[in-house]
């Protein structure tokens, strides 16, 4: 994986994937994305290398606590980014593809402005 933007990418995607299914496997990750099954392959030993997810015997991929983390950071990003993008008018379609580019770049201090200003 050449950068944390494409773990928390596979993070992200393990993570909702996991909200709609029992278990989730690697296939499961080539269909969400779009990924080749070697991108996904090779992804996913980098991620089991790094300790964020953890695989078993038949091939299920689960976070691990550290993983679950991030996933659930950047997730909570993602979400906070499109409710904000669509409280400003943009459609939900862009408010999404946009979100998921700068969930990855968006500092702590902006996001927490962002949610104390939706909340208003």
């Amino acid at each position: 994986m050449r950068n944390n933007e494409s773990a928390e990418m596979y993070l992200e995607t393990i993570q909702l994937l996991t909200e709609k299914k029992q278990y989730v496997r690697a296939i499961d990750i080539v269909h969400e994305t779009g990924y080749t099954k070697p991108s996904v392959s090779r992804a996913m030993g980098l991620l089991k290398t790094r300790g964020c997810i953890a695989v078993d015997e038949n091939g299920y991929i689960r976070l691990t606590e550290e993983g679950s983390a991030l996933a659930q950071k950047i997730l909570e990003r993602h979400r906070v980014l499109t409710a904000f993008l669509e409280k400003i008018g943009v459609s939900a379609e862009v408010a999404d593809d946009d979100a998921c580019k700068m969930e990855h770049v968006i500092s702590d201090e902006t996001l927490q402005k962002i949610k104390a200003f939706i909340s208003e």
